[in-house]
């Protein structure tokens, strides 16, 4: 009975605070399916560019020019989301914008956690099912894609190339 009254209440909360935005609706969607990845019955996809910069990060790019390398950034970019020198908006949240992101954070973080709850053994449930396996290589293939962008960056320095594919902190000075 407690488990159904925190997933309502999140949901509420959420829905309520929110006005149930797309994002947030997602991140809903994917706490729920909890279960579901820890049975390694629903997997988390690895974009094709994050499982070729496993394979090999520092690979020298066929074509060595701005526009290629500045190409392979983007797509880690839409991969990865945006880089640590990636400029920030001037568009500063409200109180209200802010308690409200607060608010839905909690909602998620409550449903997740009630998710977990659900599946008994959780640790050793993900361990046999292969979902700790699946979870460590979406996790190699984050960090290898991140090594790549920031190799590729170093090309782009090194060949004097402008936005975008030269760190911001280069193309300024």
């Amino acid at each position: 009975m407690t488990t159904y009254r925190s997933i309502s209440l999140a949901i509420i909360v959420s829905c309520t605070l929110g006005a149930c935005a797309s994002n947030t609706a997602s991140r809903m969607g994917t706490a729920a399916t909890t279960p579901l990845s820890d049975l390694n019955i629903a997997k988390t996809d690895i974009p094709a560019v994050l499982a070729r910069a496993k394979q090999q990060p520092y690979l020298i790019p066929a074509q060595q020019n701005c526009v290629a390398i500045g190409l392979e950034i983007k797509e880690l970019d839409v991969a990865l989301g945006p880089d640590l020198d990636t400029p920030v908006s001037e568009k500063r949240d409200s109180l209200m914008q802010k308690a409200s992101a607060a608010a839905q954070d909690h909602a998620v973080g409550a449903l997740q956690r009630t998710a977990q709850d659900l599946v008994p053994f959780r640790g050793w449930v993900r361990k046999l099912s292969g979902a700790e396996r699946h979870s460590r290589e979406v996790t190699a293939c984050i960090a290898a894609g991140t090594a790549r962008r920031a190799f590729l960056k170093g090309m782009a320095v090194a060949q004097s190339c402008t936005l975008p594919a030269a760190p911001l902190e280069v193309t300024q000075r």
